[in-house]
């Protein structure tokens, strides 16, 4: 692979490789291209130690470093997947979470390893696009969300929300 102009640098304390391999598994177009071991002792590891993974993410080019425990992932940066249906967000969901990962809101979840990721819906986001009403309640139904319901997301849209809990 060729190296290109701009990649996405992600910091792991110590596990660069399994967190791309595991991306690598979960979604289309990702892959492990590269793994580079240090050449001699550093900070956070020992000559050998695998310091960087080159992998791609849905076709971004990424980059894990392992570096150690001096820097934690926020909210700040996410990886934002656009699903086409329930039965794909609850598939990349339930990978990230059941993986050891934790749930948060209006879509969001973390992995494993602290990186945070949007896993939304293209209904979500064209019900957003179309602005006014449709928007606003879509967004309203959005935000009482963890993973995002399709349906309750299309109901709200459409002016006749779901009875609570009924598309479980």
């Amino acid at each position: 692979m060729a190296n290109p102009k701009n990649t996405i640098c992600i910091w792991y304390d110590k596990d660069a490789e399994a967190a791309a391999r595991f991306y690598a598994e979960t979604f289309p177009d990702s892959a492990v291209e590269a793994v580079h071991r240090a050449p001699s002792d550093y900070p956070a590891g020992k000559e050998g130690d695998v310091l960087t993974v080159g992998f791609t993410v849905v076709g971004i080019p990424c980059i894990g470093l392992n570096g150690g425990t001096a820097f934690k992932h926020n909210e700040a940066f996410s990886f934002q997947i656009a699903t086409d249906d329930q039965e794909e967000t609850d598939r990349y969901w339930n990978a990230i979470v059941g993986d050891g990962g934790q749930e948060s809101a209006c879509g969001w979840c973390k992995d494993r390893w602290g990186v945070n990721w949007q896993i939304t819906p293209r209904a979500l986001t064209e019900a957003m696009a179309a602005g006014g009403a449709e928007a606003k309640r879509a967004f309203e139904a959005m935000m009482k969300m963890k993973k995002i319901d399709v349906a309750e997301i299309e109901a709200a849209r459409s002016g006749h929300p779901l009875p609570s809990g009924s598309s479980d």
